[in-house]
């Protein structure tokens, strides 16, 4: 039983492992050098910045990446645990800590004294639940009677648990129904955060989706030994361990169906992989340019959606190290003011002093991000090329002001400053247009089930339950397992 999968993003590199342990044929394809995807972590001038994704959760007893570790064999991870998740900066100059210590939250919700402690209430119970409910894998959304089957088994048992059946009040309800009569600080901070976590705002975002993606900093955020990237690092070992490949530079460019009903995957490089099963770690949009025309058909109306959701304006910055005060957080969120992104919100993650690797002696690499949409990038990359470097100019200064907030110093201690737009994202992940982050988290309902066909699967952060290191490895898990089921182990 030959598998092969498409991608070596967190996803792709989660189920290959699983699959390769439990005896599967598998092999992974990368375009890339390197593995990760957005969650990597590439090379250049001497410093190693995260290209995409900074913030690693799922790292604590029972948690998403501890069943990775039980699926993959995996025994440690180059880890460091960190108290504080980030500090998020409001524009009066407020300082909320996101601590990972459960028993320390009540800082956060003391910052907003009595006018959030129902909200933090109702957002942390309504998070355990579901957290634990997502850890039993339920196949969501169902794609046949046996994932139905499967709900029901998992579901009522929850449901009955704890009186869970409460929260599914919630199941048609925004977060914003918990923030009617907040003050104007609380509602910034859940917007900026929902953002970040389920990339759109409390108006929007739903409640039972919501309530979890905002618990991300109890999950066990950690540092990484090496960057983000240590974490596909760490299964790409694994999945070689138990004799499976990872192979680089190997860019698909054709999948298609053989006379015995197996997959041929062709690549850019001239080589051709034949398949029982094939899995994308792909963007549904990447995934159906690369089907045969037996194939497309399962992608229509994924056409009409791809300029709803986000990309990213990135900004890689080696800088001397004598501007960071000691014990100095790594994560930071900065909000300026409304709308959010393209730079009035930032996203800053520091490399740590105890990891050498990073950059050289006395220096730290900076990895910083604010949400940007696509449309304007590529109008103006393929119709005005001096316009689209005057933007990318321009906001390039925005976001280094803005990060100066907390890092006042920065650009004059810089020694490279190096700006990424979607067209570089689509350029070194291919993901179509450079869209990246998943779909906005308006609805239970949108969301995309793995099984494309009987030997087509996908995932990733567009596939249930969504962005986050921790949500795609759960994801992964659970493609593996539906896979292993189906070709009977």
């Amino acid at each position: 039983m030959r598998v092969i999968v498409i991608g070596a993003g967190i996803g792709g590199l989660t189920t290959a492992a699983a699959l390769a342990r439990a005896g599967l044929d598998v092999t992974v394809l990368e375009s890339q050098v390197y593995p990760g995807g957005c969650a990597g972590t590439f090379y250049h001038q001497r410093y190693r910045f995260d290209a995409g994704a900074t913030l690693a959760a799922g790292f604590y007893p029972g948690g998403p990446m501890d069943l990775v570790s039980q699926a993959t064999g995996i025994t440690s991870w180059p880890v460091q645990k960190s108290n504080t998740a980030m500090v998020v900066h409001l524009p009066d100059g407020t300082k909320i800590n996101r601590l990972t210590d459960d028993s320390q939250q009540l800082e956060t919700q003391n910052e907003f004294y009595q006018s959030g402690m129902s909200f933090f209430k109702w957002q942390r119970k309504t998070a355990d639940s579901l957290w634990k409910l997502a850890l039993k894998l339920p196949p969501w959304p169902p794609q046949s009677y046996a994932d139905f089957a499967k709900i029901t088994a998992i579901g009522i048992p929850w449901l009955l648990t704890d009186q869970n059946y409460l929260v599914l009040k919630d199941s048609f309800r925004k977060v914003s129904a918990y923030l009617q009569d907040a003050p104007d600080n609380l509602r910034l901070f859940v917007d900026a955060q929902l953002l970040i976590s389920a990339q759109v705002t409390s108006e929007h975002a739903n409640a039972f989706y919501g309530a979890a993606a905002l618990d991300l900093p109890r999950r066990g955020i950690v540092h990484l030994m090496g960057g983000m990237g240590a974490i596909a690092e760490t299964l790409v070992d694994s999945i070689r361990s138990n004799g499976g490949k990872v192979l680089y530079r190997q860019e698909v460019t054709r999948i298609s169906p053989t006379i015995e009903k197996r997959m041929l995957v062709e690549t850019k490089q001239s080589s051709a992989f034949e398949a029982d099963i094939v899995i994308g770690n792909l963007s549904p949009w990447n995934a159906a340019e690369l089907v045969d025309n037996e194939l497309k058909g399962k992608f229509p109306r994924f056409q009409s959606e791809l300029t709803d959701g986000w990309g990213a304006f990135m900004v890689y910055v080696g800088l001397n190290d004598r501007i960071v005060q000691p014990d100095f957080p790594l994560h930071h969120q900065i909000i300026q003011r409304r709308p959010f992104g393209e730079g009035n919100s930032i996203f800053a993650s520091l490399s740590p002093s105890w990891d050498p690797g990073r950059a050289p002696k006395g220096h730290r690499a900076l990895t910083i991000s604010t949400h940007t949409r696509l449309d304007k990038w590529w109008d103006l990359y393929k119709n005005d090329r001096i316009a689209y470097e005057a933007l990318k100019s321009a906001l390039v200064a925005k976001t280094l002001a803005a990060a100066e907030i907390v890092l006042p110093g920065l650009r004059d201690s810089a020694d490279i400053i190096m700006p990424g737009t979607p067209i570089t994202f689509q350029r070194y992940t291919q993901r179509k247009n450079g869209w990246v982050g998943g779909f906005p988290q308006t609805s239970l309902f949108r969301v995309l089930g793995p099984r494309v066909a009987s030997n087509f699967w996908l995932v990733g952060d567009s596939i249930f339950p969504g962005q986050s290191t921790a949500a795609v490895s759960l994801g992964g898990l659970r493609v593996a397992n539906m896979v292993l089921k189906k070709v009977g182990f």
